[in-house]
């Protein structure tokens, strides 16, 4: 298998075929708190793909070079992760409320709850410890697949939440049944959602 094949199948693997959100049900959180709204949908999709990228290979580097060599890689590496990415928020908040005060404020509560956003947390695991989220990948990560890797995540974490918000505001403009109104259209949707996606499941034997 040549080496861009290998990293297009992890991409489309972590982005499609198991994607975070309605293959393997991680993330759900921020998926129905902000995709209320095109506009929130796309800035947080924005945030979690930079926190998640730049999380994987801090993470990445912290397991190979400080954590593992030292073997004390099993006993500490979630709090390490948790620290980084914890890093990262705080830093994309400052800016985030900086340079765009209304999304800042359209994101809310879930813009700092991306620290404790397991998929985040996920993704970056799942880049120095290949199968934690028995994602049938059999490959060792090297520093580059883990990028790629991380990257299809969080494309796939976008597409679902703006695909889904582009959803709901076509929804609240729809006749529903006062019944179905709110929540249960919202999980209604997403379960379908789920379904269509698990189309992609077995795709090239992934």
């Amino acid at each position: 298998m040549s080496e861009l094949l290998r990293l297009f199948l992890i991409f489309l693997t972590a982005a499609l075929v198991q994607n975070i959100l309605l293959i393997r049900f991680i993330g759900l959180c921020p998926f129905f708190g902000v995709s209320s709204k095109v506009e929130t949908s796309i800035g947080m999709g924005i945030a979690v793909t930079f926190v998640m990228t730049m999380a994987s290979s801090a993470c990445w580097l912290i397991w190979n070079y400080l954590l593992n060599p030292l073997g004390i890689g099993e006993f500490l590496y979630i709090v390490s992760f948790i620290l980084v990415i914890a890093s990262l928020v705080q830093f994309e908040e400052i800016v985030i409320k900086k340079i765009s005060p209304p999304l800042y404020r359209a994101m809310g509560i879930y813009l700092p709850l991306i620290t404790t956003n397991c998929a985040v947390l996920a993704a970056a695991t799942e880049g120095v410890k290949p199968g934690f989220l028995k994602l049938n990948v059999a490959f060792h990560y090297s520093f580059i697949e883990a990028i790629i890797f991380s990257i299809g995540v969080a494309l796939g974490f976008t597409l679902v939440i703006i695909i889904f918000s582009t959803i709901r505001e076509r929804i609240e403009l729809a006749p529903v049944p006062s019944i179905f109104k709110g929540i249960p259209i919202t999980f209604i949707t997403a379960a379908l959602m789920s379904l269509a996606f698990m189309a992609f499941y077995g795709l090239f034997g992934l």
